[in-house]
């Protein structure tokens, strides 16, 4: 049942981006599904054991890839659908607890959640690259086939 709540509150978390963001009206579901389908993925790779830095790449890989389909289907920029999409993994609480230890005067637990937050970020912005570039070989690759068949 938490897998339920936790996939609502990260679509409306994305779609609510969406707004603050001004994404076109008809992006905003796609936006919402995007965030909710990446967050579940990092959520199920934590659940399993998994590194958050790792789980945070999966998460990303999925939601670039849905967010570079939805683009297509929609024709809108890519963008859009990222942008909305990977603000439930981005590692906010982390990053507040690194600054709430260096306030405190405790730089070695501040450095641990420092560094955390920036190798989750890392992994976020990797999954990004990663599938784009993906993608763009792929859809190379079919330019090429379908100029042969012409």
């Amino acid at each position: 049942m938490i897998y339920v709540y936790q996939l609502i509150a990260s679509f409306f978390a994305s779609a609510g981006f969406g707004i603050l963001f001004n994404a076109p009206r008809r992006a905003l579901i796609s936006c919402g599904v995007n965030g909710a389908l990446g967050w579940l993925v990092f959520y199920l790779f934590r659940e399993g054991g998994t590194d958050p830095v790792l789980a945070s790449y999966a998460g990303a890989i999925l939601l670039t890839a849905m967010a570079l389909f939805n683009s297509r289907r929609m024709k809108m920029p890519v963008i859009i659908f990222i942008t909305c999409g990977i603000i439930p993994l981005v590692p906010g609480g982390t990053a507040y607890e690194a600054m709430r230890h260096v306030v405190m005067d405790q730089y070695m637990e501040a450095q641990g959640f420092a560094f955390e937050a920036a190798l989750v970020s890392g992994a976020i912005a990797l999954g990004i690259i990663s599938t784009e570039m993906a993608d763009s070989v792929i859809q190379s690759i079919k330019k090429k086939f379908n100029e042969k068949e012409a």
